[in-house]
């Protein structure tokens, strides 16, 4: 699985939180970025929650 951060992100680091930091962070805009090129299987569960809980639906699923 692959995620990507769109434009829509407001900086809410609901993201961040969700995932402990180890598949999002804050860029130099303070906006969230994804930090991985590839979503581990174990971290997919999380990952989803983060897109479920975006409240501007700023993370997308990227096609391989």
């Amino acid at each position: 699985m692959k995620v990507k951060v769109n434009e829509k992100c407001i900086g809410c680091g609901s993201c961040i939180s969700l995932t402990d930091s180890k598949i999002f962070d804050y860029n130099d805009n303070g906006l969230a970025e994804c930090i991985v090129d590839e979503i581990k299987k174990e971290d997919e569960e999380v990952v989803e929650n983060a897109i479920t809980y975006c409240p501007t639906g700023a993370i997308e699923k990227v096609d391989e």
